[in-house]
């Protein structure tokens, strides 16, 4: 994209967004309206982009992509009347007799930034909230999911209002070409790297930015005595794990954190479990996704290559670069300054860290960056309550994982390097709005204590106004004259 063309294309937005169609009501039901369909009528064509870009079954396309969209854009078409109407607010009583209220109102002219890891969601579920608010968007799909970006850049403009609505394609340049631009907003999904760059354009405009990261998210195992817990705690962890996009989420589990005593136990679960899930050959079965490119196909192979690391292998570790496929790798005790253990690895590959007693992963996972989310796998209630108030994260969910990503009713977002803001159902709509406050006041009561010139006795008043004290407000008025 040339500058130029991307200067005319935010004019034209931003001369949509002013003439207020986008913040009728009817435009953003119906634009939502035409993205359900959208999504309905061609998944065929979204899942083959998915494959292409990143060997996804069509089945996890649908799972993790197309189906959330789906729920996500019928859940903004239910609520979007009353998020639109607001909420009522209280004053004080100094402002009796007086009324107020929240009104939301569209930021303006945004863009959005997204991954290449799950191109399709992280795309639209932000377009879904720009759109509830009543924005102007430019969507810049990822150009490291290139079929995915194509069909975005097709399909967006033959069922969108394309004032409105714009795709954009391209690679860094593009990018930098629209962080060059005047934005109400950014919305950026990637990487800290990249995102430091978003807030160091963003700042030039003084552009307010959200920015959903990555981060090692732990997932703890605590000692599970039934078989019946064991097989579903084991299913949730592999399906977090390598049945999501091949670990290359960032909410994937990154590690595990296991006591000593259950460390085989765990292993050979995993070992069977994997078998069990992708076959004795996963590399045939069609069930685990590919890595994205040859540049993170050799990060990772890299974070193999370590000779400490390898010693720490227990399972898998085969390589195929021809087809992009590594296979689902279990390592045991990694050494804690190796890259697995301090780099966001981002692909099937899944340390094993042993301690004495579970309840030392709390200070476990104090000392790494804070994480996009915790998973802990325990029945002990006092050891979740440690878990919760001890540690920091985006989120925290227990016996179970990813699941907080697909619920309208939590919002998602992280904290520290994981990155700030959040979305997904109100939460989307409230990224992409400005809750103004509006007070109406009545001429038929007036405090005259309120004003200069002051004295003692106003000042007895603002003290029993500001504590609600209203006898003694009666009582100091009955005993003073105006002044």
């Amino acid at each position: 994209m040339e500058s130029q063309a991307a200067v005319a294309m935010v004019d034209q937005l931003r001369h949509t967004f002013n003439s207020g169609k986008t913040k009728e009501e009817s435009w953003r039901r119906s634009q939502l309206q035409n993205l359900l369909s959208l999504l309905v009528e061609k998944e065929d064509a979204i899942c083959d982009a998915l494959k292409n870009d990143l060997g996804k079954h069509p089945v996890e396309s649908f799972r993790d992509e197309v189906g959330p969209l789906i729920k996500s854009v019928n859940f903004a078409l239910k609520g979007l009347k009353k998020w639109m109407s607001g909420k009522k607010a209280d004053l004080p009583l100094a402002a009796f007799p007086a009324s107020a209220s929240l009104v939301p109102e569209p930021l303006g002219v945004v863009l959005i930034i997204s991954s290449w890891n799950f191109p399709f969601g992280l795309s639209v579920e932000s377009l879904i909230g720009a759109i509830a608010a009543g924005n102007a968007a430019v969507l810049k799909p990822s150009e490291l999911a290139p079929a995915s970006s194509a069909v975005l850049a097709r399909l967006i403009p033959s069922y969108l209002d394309s004032t409105a609505v714009r795709v954009v394609e391209g690679g860094v340049s593009a990018g930098e070409i629209l962080l060059q631009q005047q934005w109400d907003k950014i919305f950026f999904t990637g990487s800290p790297n990249v995102a430091r760059k978003v807030m160091t354009a963003a700042a030039k405009n003084l552009t307010p930015v959200a920015l959903e990261l990555g981060g090692k998210c732990p997932a703890v195992v605590d000692c599970l005595t039934s078989s019946w817990d064991q097989q579903v705690a084991l299913k949730r962890i592999l399906s977090a794990k390598f049945g999501t996009c091949a670990g290359q989420a960032c909410i994937a589990i990154d590690y595990i954190l296991v006591e000593k005593k259950f460390s085989s136990t765990l292993v050979e679960l995993l070992k069977n479990g994997i078998k069990s899930m992708f076959g004795e050959n996963p590399r045939e079965s069609n069930n685990i996704s590919r890595i994205v490119n040859q540049r993170h196909f050799s990060r990772l192979s890299n974070l193999l290559d370590n000779p400490t690391v390898k010693n720490a292998l227990v399972y898998g570790g085969s390589l195929d670069e021809d087809n992009l496929y590594i296979e689902p790798t279990l390592l045991l005790d990694p050494p804690i300054n190796s890259g697995v253990m301090t780099e966001e690895i981002f692909g099937p590959l899944l340390p094993i860290i042993t301690l004495e007693k579970i309840e030392d992963s709390v200070e476990f996972i104090k000392s790494m960056p804070r994480a996009l989310a915790i998973y802990a796998f325990t029945k002990n209630e006092e050891f979740k309550k440690k878990l919760q108030s001890g540690t920091s994260s985006g989120s925290i969910v227990f016996n179970d994982a990813i699941i907080q990503y697909v619920a309208d009713t939590l919002p998602f977002g992280g904290v520290g390097e994981c990155g700030f803001g959040r979305y997904h159902g109100k939460y989307s709509f409230d990224a992409f709005s400005h809750e103004k406050a509006i007070a109406r006041r009545s001429y038929i009561v007036d405090f005259w204590f309120r004003y200069p010139p002051w004295n003692e006795h106003k000042l007895q008043l603002f003290r029993s106004a500001y504590r609600f004290d209203y006898l003694g407000i009666l009582l100091i008025i009955l005993g003073l004259k105006r002044s």
